[in-house]
C-alpha cells in the first residue's frame, strides 16, 4: 500500500468523477491521500471530502492553512477558524503554508498576490499554530529557499517538536542537507520523472529513505507517461518507480518505505490486514 501525501482532490478539477478518481487511487494500491488546504474556504472544503471517505476506497486526511498567496487573507476571525478546523481527528498538518516569492514577480498575473512581506508573518503564525496544536506542517518553498530554511530553522530553535515536509521540492541537491538537518521531509513529485530534471534526479538519488515521501501535487505537476494531462493519486506509483530507478532498488522498497514514513511523519493510522 502506498499514501500520496499531498493532493488536492478538493479542486474542482475532480468533480466530475472524484468518485472514479478514489477507485483508480485505491485500485493502485493508494490506501491514504492528504488533501491541503489553501485558503479558510478550501480547508474546509479538504476536512469535510476527509470526513466522508473514511468508509471509501481510499482515506483522505486533511491539511488546513493559508497557501502563501493567498497570506493576505489570514484575519484573526480566520485564524481563530483554523485552529478550530484543527480540532477534527481528520486534520494531520498544518499546509500548505510557507513561501512564494515566483507570483509577486509576475505583473500581469491578473489576481492579487500577497507580498513576501505578508507571507513571512503568514507563515510565522501558522508554525506558531503547528506548535501549539502539535501538528507537522507543508510547506511550499518557490524560489524562496534562503527565508524558508532560516524560519524554519528558527522554529525550530524554539519547539523540539517542530516537524514537517517540504512539498514538491525545488531547493536541489545544494540545500538538501541543511533540510535534512532540520529533521524534516522531502516530497517528491511527477517532475522527478521529466527527462531532463536532473537537479530532481540527483536528489532523489541523495535523500535519506527514511525522509523521503511521495506526492502528487494532483491536479499538478503530472508525471510521465501522463505529462500534460490532469493529475490524480493512483499516479504516484509512477514516481515511486522513477525514484527506485534511479537510486537501484525496486518499486516496492520506495513504496513501503515513504508509506512507513508518511504514518510516521503524520501519525496516520494502521489499517488492518485483509484474510
Amino acid at each position: 500500500m502506498v499514501t500520496d501525501t499531498h493532493v488536492h482532490l478538493q479542486d474542482a478539477a475532480y468533480d466530475r468523477d472524484r468518485a472514479a478518481v478514489l477507485d483508480r487511487a485505491a485500485d493502485a494500491g493508494v490506501e491514504f491521500a492528504i488533501a491541503p488546504g489553501t485558503d479558510l474556504t478550501d480547508s474546509q472544503t479538504a476536512l469535510r471530502l476527509a470526513e466522508g471517505s473514511q468508509d471509501g476506497p481510499c482515506r483522505i486526511y486533511a491539511a488546513i492553512g493559508i497557501h502563501p498567496t493567498n497570506a493576505h487573507l489570514l484575519t484573526p476571525q480566520g485564524f481563530k477558524q483554523l485552529r478550530h478546523l484543527a480540532d477534527s481527528p481528520h486534520v494531520v498538518a498544518v499546509g500548505e503554508i510557507g513561501l512564494d516569492y515566483y507570483w509577486p514577480k509576475i505583473t500581469n498575473r491578473g489576481w492579487h498576490c500577497a507580498s513576501p512581506e505578508v507571507q513571512r508573518a503568514a507563515l510565522e503564525s501558522q508554525l506558531q499554530l503547528a506548535s501549539e496544536l502539535d501538528l507537522p506542517v507543508i510547506i511550499h518553498d518557490r524560489d524562496a529557499h534562503d527565508d524558508i530554511l532560516r524560519i524554519l530553522s528558527k522554529w525550530r530553535a524554539t519547539d523540539s517538536g517542530a516537524r514537517g515536509t517540504l512539498h514538491a521540492y525545488a531547493a536541489g541537491p545544494q540545500r538538501l542537507q541543511e533540510v535534512l538537518n532540520l529533521g524534516f521531509y522531502i516530497g517528491m513529485d511527477g517532475p522527478v520523472t521529466f527527462k531532463k530534471a536532473t537537479a530532481l534526479h540527483s536528489v532523489a538519488r541523495l535523500v535519506r529513505l527514511d525522509r523521503l515521501l511521495i506526492e502528487t501535487d494532483g491536479p499538478y505537476l503530472t508525471p510521465v507517461p501522463h505529462r500534460g494531462k490532469r493529475n490524480e493519486p493512483a499516479y504516484v506509483t509512477y514516481i515511486a518507480a522513477r525514484i527506485a530507478e534511479l537510486r537501484g532498488v525496486s518499486t516496492q522498497a520506495i513504496i513501503e518505505t515513504t508509506t512507513a514514513n508518511a504514518r510516521r511523519c503524520f501519525d496516520l493510522p494502521e489499517l488492518p490486514s485483509e484474510g
